[in-house]
């Protein structure tokens, strides 16, 4: 899962050591806040692929990470099967004209990009939208036991 850390200057695209081998990609992917034109959501990314992966990998309806080439433009994708993403449209970026992620925060991604006062300290999107650290207890409360069933009558 692809990390998105936004402070008052910039979006990064945190990427794990396994979606930088299969983007042929060396670093975390960098995009200045005044270079996002418009984020859209949509419901399978897949859609908005477009040219070839030059260079990266591509399993059709499984995996496409890495640099999407098509005339004239350049794409940045980290795509997994058929999941909700979100897709960054970009003004001037050096690399890229658009960067399309599948990810479960797009709508926090959307919420804090509309944020006008952002710390200077790169945060989890999720954290910013939120206002909350999301943080899952590793001792999982004990359920109520089932009451027993009644024997049937005979």
């Amino acid at each position: 899962m692809v990390t998105l850390l936004l402070d008052s200057t910039r979006l990064e695209i945190a990427l794990s050591g396994a979606e930088r081998a299969l983007a042929f990609h060396r670093g975390n992917v960098f995009v200045e806040r005044t270079q996002i034109s418009k984020v859209q959501l949509t419901d399978d990314a897949w859609n908005w692929l477009r040219g070839v992966a030059s260079p990266g990998t591509h399993l059709r309806g499984v995996v496409a990470m890495g640099t999407w080439k098509s005339t004239g433009a350049a794409d940045f994708v980290i795509v997994r099967r058929h999941r909700p993403g979100v897709v960054i449209d970009l003004d001037g970026h050096d690399d890229f004209e658009r960067i399309i992620l599948t990810t479960r925060h797009g709508l926090e991604l959307v919420q804090a990009l509309r944020l006008d006062d952002v710390s200077s300290v790169a945060a989890d999107v999720v954290d910013i939208a939120t206002g909350t650290i999301p943080v899952q207890d590793a001792a999982k409360p004990a359920r109520p036991a089932k009451a027993p069933r009644p024997a049937p009558a005979t």
